[in-house]
């Protein structure tokens, strides 16, 4: 993985803006400490920062291929599972190669194919190509690398991996406005599919591509979910989809650097980290494993609803029937709480509180023994792992099922904000968008179009939480994070099974389980689902709510210009029966939540409109 930035403009010499190029490269440095690079023409400025995976002596960006008269630079970050196949298309065209990385094999793919590239690849990734005329960006399908950008008034096109990059550019500066204020406060910690939050950043999304030239920008979707009859049995269906994720967890096990998993002891890490071991145990070599915990955290925890069991038990059971090599990270709460800060600027906007800061420690320290891990991300989205897939109360809500708490959001407000706002409104409006562009068969019965249409508000919506905390926290510290369930085939593919097939045997991800059924010890297979866990230390709610009490009493943040000091006094007291953001934000993480917008609104010097 790696950080890309550039430039492109059709008036002024870029060659001149040097400097900005270099600062935008150097706030991305995180992201790639292994080798930088730049390309500078008059009208195009790119950068790029690496973390070498693959081919380190061969894979160095930006990248610049020539061929009939053709020349055309690169800059990559991802990684792509399908290049030898894409590599032997190539060469049987005429391509010839100097290394094996998938970097140079997606440029010449790019030069063979044109944007028609995107179709062929398989993979995670962001990359701009500049052919001397025009630049051609894309993203991958499921949105697991990020890709943002901005138009300046003079019509410069700015991108980068991360906001920070952009932001560095002196024709975009760090403004929120009164929309940028409702997605914070009405949609936060996620995002409206396309929004930057800043005035004027956007991001490409999932699927997209477009060109810039003279004309400006155009964008367009070249792929979508669709909806296609289900043609086969029980049995052929358990069978594909245990074919789709053995054969997507193998392919993102290539690296040249150490590569391990993350373990919870759920389904999803452990059915990644079962195949993973079986591929790698091919090879002679033995599985890495990773876990984290908090201190004290079996004597506070407490079996409920949404966390039914503590996961050591299951991470002891699957690291002994796998025989892998497992590293149990124990973080401190106090620890936790001070990385929020550290959290919200690798996220670049308040962010999910301690579950991205108790992540961001986390990887720090998988990152001193392994360079590439995978994680089970985003099975719950496809296979239909959530309450809200199967709790008949939560899926007859309107809205959002993470976030049943639009009035209580925007009482934070403050009233400068609040004044001609209709919350509920625009929080319906994008909950409605996103069931119109939800594709369904005329004779889908209305519990397949139900799950059709969940299924698309949690990819579009709380997926992508989940993959921008991923990406950030993890690349924070040089870490690349694959994510195996993510890969848009086994997605394509589940999009159109039945409800009924999904959840075999009356559970959660039934399906995964019977296709899983001889990889996982019983106990592990049949567990009900657990998220990612948190501490419930009650120092932990000590540590915010205190600094949250500093913040009050000192009366200076300029967090009060946004949110109603009322509204966080009643905070530190009163907890909501709605969580902020689905079972993860409980009133803990809602305070610290605030404490991340405090820092982020200094740290960025933000401009509110």
């Amino acid at each position: 993985m790696c950080g890309i930035a550039g430039m492109i403009d059709f008036e002024q010499d870029l060659r001149e803006r040097e400097k900005t190029l270099l600062e935008m490269q150097s706030v991305l440095r995180r992201r790639g400490p292994d080798e930088d690079g730049i390309y500078l023409s008059p009208r195009a400025a790119l950068a790029h920062v690496r973390l070498c995976v693959v081919d380190p002596e061969n894979g160095r960006q930006p990248m610049t291929a020539r061929r009939n008269g053709q020349t055309c630079t690169l800059v990559y970050n991802g990684e792509l599972y399908n290049t030898p196949e894409l590599r032997r298309e190539l060469t049987e065209a005429g391509w010839e190669f100097d290394g094996h990385s998938d970097t140079e094999m997606l440029l010449k793919a790019c030069m063979e194919w044109g944007p028609a590239c995107v179709d062929r690849l398989n993979g995670i990734f962001a990359f701009a190509v500049w052919d001397g005329e025009t630049l051609f960006l894309a993203r991958d399908r499921m949105g697991v690398k990020p890709l943002f950008y901005s138009v300046t008034a003079d019509g410069t096109l700015v991108f980068a991996s991360e906001i920070k990059a952009i932001l560095r550019h002196p024709d975009i500066p760090p403004e929120v406005d009164a929309e940028g204020a409702a997605e914070l406060l009405l949609i936060g910690p996620g995002r409206t599919p396309g929004q930057g939050v800043f005035r004027n950043v956007r991001e490409l999304l999932p699927g997209q591509c477009g060109v810039f030239d003279r004309e400006g920008l155009r964008l367009w979707n070249y792929w979508k979910l669709t909806a296609r009859p289900h043609l086969e049995n029980e049995a052929d269906t358990v069978a594909h989809v245990r074919c789709l994720v053995r054969d997507a967890i193998r392919r993102q096990l290539v690296s040249d650097v150490p590569i391990g998993t993350f373990l919870s002891g759920g389904l999803d890490s452990s059915v990644i980290s079962a195949v993973a071991a079986e591929t790698l145990g091919e090879r002679g070599e033995r599985l890495r494993t990773f876990s984290v915990d908090y201190r004290e955290n079996d004597r506070y925890f407490t079996a409920g609803k949404f966390q039914p069991s503590a996961d050591g038990p299951y991470i002891e059971a699957m690291a002994d029937c796998l025989d892998t090599l497992h590293t149990n990270v124990v973080l401190d709460p106090v620890q936790v709480a001070a990385a929020l800060d550290d959290a919200a600027e690798a996220r670049d906007l308040p962010g999910m509180a301690d579950v991205d800061s108790s992540l961001l420690l986390f990887c720090r320290e998988v990152r001193g023994d392994v360079t590439v891990a995978l994680s089970g991300e985003c099975a719950d989205e496809i296979f239909g792992g959530y309450p809200w897939f199967r709790d008949p109360a939560v899926r007859a809500e309107n809205g959002f099922p993470w976030a049943q708490s639009t009035a209580w959001r925007a009482s934070f407000l403050t009233p400068e904000y609040a004044q001609g706002l209709d919350a509920d409104e625009l929080v319906r409006q994008r909950w409605q968008k996103t069931l119109a562009e939800t594709d369904c068969l005329d004779d889908d019965t209305p519990e397949q179009k139900r799950v059709r249409r969940l299924t698309r508000l949690n990819m579009d919506w709380f997926m992508q939480t989940l993959l921008d905390r991923k990406d950030r926290m993890s690349m924070w510290s040089a870490l690349e994070v694959r994510v195996p369930f993510c890969d848009w085939q086994i997605v394509e593919y589940l999009y159109n099974v039945p409800p009924a097939l999904r959840e075999l045997g009356g559970q959660e991800k039934g399906l995964l389980r019977s296709a899983a059924a001889d990889w996982l010890p019983k106990s592990v297979l049949h567990r009900k689902k657990s998220p990612y866990p948190k501490t419930v230390h009650p120092i932990y709610l000590e540590t915010v709510a205190r600094r949250l009490r500093r913040l009050l009493d000192d009366g200076n943040s300029p967090l009060f210009a946004l949110v109603r000091r009322e509204a966080l006094e009643n905070l530190l007291t009163y907890e909501s029966p709605w969580p902020w953001y689905g079972q993860l934000m409980s009133r803990p993480q809602t305070i610290a939540y605030f404490l991340q917008m405090d820092h982020w609104l200094r740290a960025y010097q933000v401009q509110l409109l």
